[in-house]
């Protein structure tokens, strides 16, 4: 099933070919396809999981569009982590634990950036939460990638 889903996300990678490496294409779509997931999830959460309102949780009262970050981030890293282990950085020779947890130490990272972002474009811009959720993405995407590559999913045995 894997290689049937390798060759379906290769099929178009002749488009992109001349402007990335196949793994980065690969990252791109995969990372794309979490990132749909994630948005339509946070939307779904947002407006009809926690209705938008806020989310009292008896210790601590939980603003909507920060209830609907936390309640979606476990969903979207575990499929974000499935994804790559298996589709983009099939060469890592790390063991699968060793990955998740650097994957999962990345992610608190990204979700940190999502996090201060949110609260800024939301609570101080005065903007609304789905836009401002997709605007988080742009610097949250360059940090994983960066970090995924270099630490999560590292190739440790090199052949020169």
């Amino acid at each position: 099933m894997r290689e049937k889903f390798i060759q379906l996300i290769d099929l178009f990678y002749f488009i992109f070919k001349p402007f990335m490496p196949l793994k980065t294409y690969r990252y791109a779509v995969c990372g794309g396809g979490n990132l749909v997931l994630d948005i339509v999830l946070y939307f779904l959460v947002f407006h009809y999981g926690v209705d938008e309102h806020n989310l009292d949780l008896e210790f601590v009262t939980v603003s909507p569009h920060i209830a609907a970050l936390f309640i979606v981030y476990p969903i979207t890293l575990t499929t974000g982590f499935l994804l790559q282990k298996y589709i983009t950085f099939q060469d890592s020779d790390l063991r699968g634990r060793v990955q998740f947890f650097r994957y999962f130490q990345i992610s608190v990272g990204a979700i940190i950036i999502n996090y201060f972002l949110m609260k800024l474009f939301v609570d101080v811009c005065g903007f609304y939460p789905t836009p401002s959720k997709m605007l988080t993405i742009a610097v949250s995407v360059v940090y994983s990638y960066i970090s995924q590559n270099l630490y999560s999913f590292k190739v440790t045995n090199k052949e020169s």
